[in-house]
């Protein structure tokens, strides 16, 4: 018996057990690509599925997610953000080729640059004191990204050195920038929990954002304002003879919707195990069945509140309030720190910001509100657009997700989206088609 051979041909078994079966389809559905994923079930692998839909921006239409014994199945409708099917093979490609391979992929946070974690107590002009201390760094900050809920913001920031382009490894220049930020985020009344941390590892940035607010405990802080008028609807049920908690969320759609709720139920430790996901029209229609990790269902009432808090605040913090600003220009030391200086100059908050570069080019997006949270004076917005200029910082509406309303049951759903579709019924017939249980009526 030749035992490297036997090797061979277990180690062959064991990948082709492991590796996805991925189908992308066009004829089926005539409004939206169909992207179907079957593989061998572990925790988190629906959420590195979803991460590979969403980190291209597309929209996912609908998904059907079963999950129960050893195998993991998928359906998933997605289209382009102007709601066409995917029609460019290279992007089918590498859909085909990322989700095949996603148990071997490595997090696609950004090597070679030194990220800094930054959690705290929102204030207006806040995102320009963090800038103005790395341009006197000598930082360059090359992408960046900064949520705010609830009065609280998390910002996730890659920077190198401007001298070397290289990373910051340098222990007492680490140790500068940590003191500098970290007595910024304090300010005078944040002193216990503003945190700084500086760190050389790959992550998800969007993960790692959501891990940073979950951290801070977002989910029970009361909003300074309350503003929102559509807050998200979310809730939670056992169903006693399957031993699933059932988690309905009925909200606005928007794009990364299903990730950002996924990501949470993850990072959490429950398992989806079934779900349906639907949009209506601008609205999003959601429904998991969920377990721990051990397999029992939410047990207390704490619990299920908990859950609960922490869905509507993961779907709270991409939230776009404010007006959306886009700045497209030459990228240079200190470009961020001159910019946010003038918006806070002429108080407007930044909600929202997502800062990247390529082919030293700068492109970022800012969204602004007034100093109370309101919407800004467009006086004001034109008066900063000036001061930075008129061609290189822009106003863009926040971009739609365009539904076709191909469907007879699109059509026929409510006026304005007033009425949502129920989803246990159709969580019951994949049940129910797959054998779970004996009917759906």
């Amino acid at each position: 018996m030749e035992w490297p051979a036997l090797l061979d041909e277990y180690e062959k078994l064991v990948f082709r057990m492991n590796t996805p079966r991925v189908v992308i389809d066009n004829a089926v559905c005539s409004n939206a690509t169909l992207v179907k994923v079957d593989s061998a079930r572990r925790h988190g692998i629906l959420l590195e599925a979803v991460q590979v839909l969403t980190d291209l921006n597309l929209a996912i239409k609908k998904a059907y997610i079963s999950s129960d014994g050893r195998w993991f199945m998928d359906v998933f409708h997605v289209t382009d953000q102007n709601g066409n099917k995917l029609t460019d093979e290279s992007v089918i490609s590498h859909i085909e080729k990322s989700l095949v391979n996603i148990h071997y992929q490595k997090s696609n946070g950004i090597n070679g640059l030194t990220a800094l974690e930054l959690t705290g107590t929102d204030r207006v002009g806040l995102l320009s004191e963090v800038f103005a201390v790395l341009a006197n760094l000598r930082c360059n900050v090359v992408e960046a990204k900064s949520w705010t809920h609830n009065g609280r913001i998390a910002s996730l920031i890659y920077v190198k050195d401007c001298d070397s382009g290289c990373p910051i490894e340098d222990s007492q220049k680490i140790d500068t920038i940590e003191g500098l930020l970290s007595n910024v985020l304090k300010g005078d009344n944040d002193i216990r929990s503003a945190k700084t941390s500086v760190s050389m590892a790959v992550t998800h940035t969007e993960r790692r954002l959501h891990q940073m607010m979950f951290a801070d405990r977002d989910y029970e802080r009361k909003p300074i304002l309350q503003l929102r008028v559509d807050s998200p609807a979310v809730t939670v049920q056992n169903w006693t003879e399957r031993g699933y908690s059932v988690v309905n969320i009925q909200c606005k759609d928007r794009t990364k919707l299903l990730f950002d709720v996924v990501c949470t139920l993850t990072d959490m430790d429950y398992v989806v195990f079934h779900a349906t996901i639907n949009t209506v029209g601008d609205r999003g229609c959601l429904e998991f069945y969920i377990k721990h990790k051990d397999g029992t269902p939410i047990s207390s009432e704490p619990e299920r509140q908990r859950v609960i808090q922490c869905l509507q605040a993961a779907i709270e913090r991409r939230a776009s309030e404010g007006v959306r600003l886009e700045l497209c220009t030459s990228d240079r030391q200190g470009l961020l720190a001159d910019v946010t200086r003038t918006f806070r100059e002429n108080g407007l908050n930044v909600t929202r910001a997502e800062i990247s570069t390529a082919d030293e080019r700068a492109l970022n997006l800012f969204y602004v509100t007034d100093a109370i949270g309101n919407q800004p004076d467009p006086r004001t917005i034109e008066s900063v657009r000036q001061k930075i200029g008129l061609s290189y910082l822009k106003v863009k509406e926040v971009p739609l997700i365009c539904r076709k309303k191909d469907e007879s049951e699109e059509e026929a759903v409510g006026v304005g989206g007033a009425v949502l579709l129920s989803l246990g019924s159709l969580v019951r017939r994949n049940l129910y088609n797959l054998g779970l249980i004996r009917s759906y009526s």
